[in-house]
């Protein structure tokens, strides 16, 4: 039997704690990037992650809970019903930082990269920078388009490709003792300016 499969959404908003956490287990992570190819039964998640059915069955039954999978379709074999499970939406939108759900994030895609067997076909690279508020918000501009430039390029007959992006400001604390000496009364530039 072929239940109606409607295409996924765009996006999955994660509200609850119920889908923070089971977006936050690198296992489950993981049954997402394979449904992210297509509907898959528990079975067949369980030999591409290379994981006991047991366990694959229990993460499968956690991100449906959540809402973030569900069956799409039922089969008849053997006297068995296969049920073939797919992803709500083709991407996920995670709270607003603050809360820890951007180091889930980070944590995972570090983990998939560490394990990715294809060493030749990675590029990590940090670079350090001081930019105006106006400079800060054009970059950002420019690395937002470049990931949806990414998306654009996606072919699902192709190998994957992951990017992590993460441009942010860190904790700076020589901008916070300059804002510091400005606001000083009787400030001038020789004293914030160093020697």
């Amino acid at each position: 039997m072929v239940d109606q499969q409607e295409p996924p959404e765009d996006v999955f908003d994660v509200r609850t704690d119920e889908q923070l956490k089971a977006v936050g287990s690198l296992a489950r992570h993981r049954v997402l990037r394979v449904l992210r190819d297509g509907p898959a039964t528990i079975t067949q998640i369980a030999e591409r992650l290379g994981i006991a059915k047991g366990s694959s069955n229990h993460h499968v039954k956690v991100l449906a809970k959540a809402g973030l999978v569900h069956v799409v379709e039922t089969r008849q074999v053997r006297g068995v019903t296969e049920r073939y499970y797919a992803i709500a939406a083709k991407a996920i939108r995670l709270p607003s930082a603050g809360d820890g759900s951007t180091e889930h994030l980070v944590r995972h895609a570090l983990a998939d990269m560490e394990a990715s067997p294809n060493v030749d076909q990675r590029l990590v690279h940090l670079k350090h920078a001081r930019l105006s508020v106006s400079a800060f918000d054009a970059f950002k501009v420019k690395v937002r388009a470049l990931a949806e430039e990414l998306a654009a390029a996606s072919d699902p007959a192709e190998p994957a490709a992951d990017l992590l992006l993460a441009f942010y400001r860190p904790n700076d604390p020589l901008a916070a003792e300059r804002a510091a000496a400005e606001d000083r009364p009787g400030s001038t530039d020789s004293e914030s300016g160093g020697e």
